[in-house]
């Protein structure tokens, strides 16, 4: 049953990054369009994201049920040192969430909708800066749970030159998303266009952004490249993942609708495999030389039972009713 609930943590993280990332991705691709492009694209990402929206989190909401209830060393340790950003990533949460409200539902159509659309494009693009910031954190070993001062234990662990590079590199895979999902959801062939010439801006900085990531970790002794390129495994994800974005830019020219999504999203999952792979179980990577390991640091094996049964019993219940909503409130093409 353990490996149940893990298997559970890392699809709800997938699952977060693709949906949640999108979602987000939705307020960068409205911040970075020109001017005169804005509304056009706010209405569009209204109705792609519009099926997800009130589901996204709940992939969030899983991951931390799951560390809190199966792995509370784990989350003890992450909530106490990650602190300051995980604080920072959830004030960006809910500033998003209710400026989205408030701009969408507001009866008063005033001065006010300019300062909702300024905090949900930017708490878009903070929220998984930080998420980021906090996944860097996890595998760099600047966690010091030895530290004796407030710098070393609170703040050094999580801004430094990785962290801060993966922070920037998840904010394009979030703009990426976005802009590949949005292609589908207007039929207008400008649209269209424009939200191309964006999906292939947002490629470029997402490819430039992981060279910096590369270089950051060469720079602070993370062995990166070994992680990812170590192993057989590893090699085979960034194969498919580079041969998947090739395919992307033929389906992108080629308006596949389907394709572009697919795509995309197997590229996303392809890349936090060979991330992950290389280091599981293990979890958190402390300063000391420890680790916290998700088959060594977990709760009781009466709660592992407890959560996993839980879990899949809740999928057989709240999945069908998920995909439910997403089929009756997706968005047409306009």
């Amino acid at each position: 049953m353990l490996y149940i609930v893990i298997a559970y943590l890392w699809a709800s993280i997938c699952l977060y990054i693709l949906l949640g990332g999108a979602d987000f991705g939705a307020g960068i691709v409205e911040l970075v369009s020109k001017p005169k492009h804005r509304k056009t694209v706010r209405n569009i990402m209204y109705d792609a994201i519009g099926p997800i929206w009130e589901a996204n989190h709940m992939w969030l909401i899983i991951a931390i049920v799951i560390l809190f209830v199966g792995f509370p060393e784990i989350y003890t340790t992450m909530s106490v040192y990650m602190h300051i950003p995980l604080v920072l990533m959830l004030l960006g949460i809910i500033a998003r969430g209710t400026a989205f409200a408030f701009r969408h539902y507001d009866a008063v159509t005033d001065e006010m909708q300019t300062v909702y659309s300024r905090v949900f494009t930017l708490s878009s693009l903070v929220t998984p800066f930080f998420l980021g910031i906090i996944a860097a954190a996890t595998v760099s070993r600047a966690i010091d749970t030895e530290a004796t001062d407030f710098l070393s234990a609170y703040v050094y662990s999580w801004l430094n030159p990785f962290g801060v590079s993966v922070g920037f590199f998840t904010v394009a895979i979030c703009g990426y998303l976005a802009a590949v999902f949005a292609v589908g959801q207007t039929a207008d062939e400008g649209h269209q266009r424009m939200l191309v010439r964006l999906a292939r801006a947002f490629i470029a900085i997402a490819v430039a952004c992981g060279g910096a990531v590369f270089g950051s970790a060469y720079h602070s002794g993370i062995p990166l490249v070994d992680w990812i390129v170590g192993d057989l495994w590893g090699q085979l994800a960034v194969l498919l993942a580079t041969l998947s974005l090739v395919a992307l830019f033929v389906a992108l020219n080629r308006r596949s609708v389907l394709w572009m999504r697919l795509l995309a999203g197997f590229q996303v999952v392809m890349i936090l495999f060979a991330a992950t792979y290389r280091h599981y179980p293990h979890l958190v990577l402390l300063k000391n030389g420890g680790d916290l390991s998700l088959t060594d640091h977990h709760g009781g094996l009466a709660s592992i039972d407890a959560l996993g049964w839980a879990l899949v019993l809740g999928s057989i219940f709240i999945l069908p009713a998920l995909f439910y909503l997403m089929y009756a409130f997706r968005g047409n093409r306009k």
